[in-house]
């Protein structure tokens, strides 16, 4: 499968051949997307990559009924174009009919990869806006995440895709945030290596305090390549939260310094930066920046409270974050703290 950075290298040149009209931007959203209960009727869309295989989509439909949920999969899931799942309009039909119909509660992606951003064109953004609906995963997904915060305005939930692994951490996490309504204080949970000082589940304070605002972000890649499209919400006053997989140090350098220049980074109030995976060295050398070093250059001069090593990214103990609800991090206690529910 083409790797997700030489697919993100051809977005522009997609947008050009596909030569549509830019919808006007929607008004905000006035109501949030309805809390999940037992037997509520959920969407499962790809948006991004394939998913074909039967058995591992009958895994996906088992753990959303294991959650008390019904699972319907869109009429596009095994569809597939290249690597793809499906044409870029049969994608975003999916995700159309799911926000349109009234006895869906909650949309799905099966999986990321990438994708996603080449259906927004083709997204029915009057539709969306007038019919919140929690739309989850993450990755990929963070296209769909930061578009509806751009066109629609209610909150969506940076988590597991339905195809991943759902611990009982994860899920829980999700549970008390989409189907109880709950703000929890997200810390990392403690090692439990066998040794003196633990490593795993440690938080690193580049910059102290505490910053209020509202939650942006996700997948680094995946928003930059957003910059310059109507599809970036403003980030002023905001929380940005990212994180990537498999990206040299050399690639997150480079893609801080697109957002530092474009003047995202000096619009927030506070960043997040969770895991990384994979994400040494190309060649394995240890004489290059670091990826700490990186992040230190481009985020320190920011001077806001800044932390890293939080549990969201490629892993899979992950907190479910709210796109676009607002929030309180301590950068010295290593917590995210939500201020309001993203369900009503």
């Amino acid at each position: 499968m083409m790797q997700r950075r030489e697919a993100l290298a051809t977005l522009g040149a997609a947008g050009l051949a596909i030569g549509l009209p830019l919808p006007a931007p929607a008004a905000p959203a006035t109501r949030k997307p309805p809390r999940l209960r037992a037997g509520d009727r959920v969407a499962l869309v790809s948006p991004a990559g394939i998913y074909s295989d039967p058995f591992d989509f009958q895994l996906v439909t088992e753990a959303i009924t294991a959650m008390g949920l019904v699972p319907v999969p869109g009429p596009h899931w095994k569809d597939r174009f290249g690597y793809l799942a499906g044409t870029d309009q049969g994608r975003a039909a999916d995700i159309n009919a799911a926000f349109a119909d009234p006895a869906i509660r909650a949309i799905f992606a099966v999986r990321g990869g990438w994708g996603s951003a080449r259906a927004l064109p083709f997204l029915d953004w009057k539709t969306i806006a007038a019919n919140p609906k929690l739309l989850v995963g993450f990755s990929d997904i963070t296209a769909l995440h930061l578009a509806i915060q751009a066109r629609a305005g209610f909150a969506t939930i940076h988590g597991p895709t339905a195809g991943s692994s759902w611990t009982k951490y994860s899920y829980a996490a999700f549970r008390d945030l989409v189907f109880d309504a709950k703000l929890p204080l997200y810390r990392n949970l403690p090692g439990d290596q066998d040794r003196l000082v633990q490593k795993e589940g440690r938080f690193q304070t580049l910059r102290p305090g505490k910053a209020t605002g509202r939650l942006l972000g996700g997948n680094l890649t995946v928003l930059t390549s957003l910059v310059g499209t109507p599809w970036l919400p403003d980030f002023s006053g905001a929380i940005l939260f990212i994180e990537d997989t498999d990206e040299a140090p050399y690639r997150i350098d480079r893609m801080l310094t697109q957002l530092g220049q474009a003047g995202v980074l000096r619009k927030v109030a506070g960043v997040v930066f969770g895991q990384c995976t994979n994400c040494k060295p190309s060649d394995g050398s240890t004489s290059l920046f670091t990826l700490g070093e990186v992040l230190r250059q481009h985020l320190e001069p920011l001077n806001v409270p800044i932390y890293t090593g939080a549990m969201f990214g490629h892993i899979d103990d992950q907190f479910s974050l709210p796109v676009g609800c607002r929030a309180e991090i301590d950068a010295d206690a290593g917590t995210i703290r939500l201020l309001e529910a993203p369900v009503a």
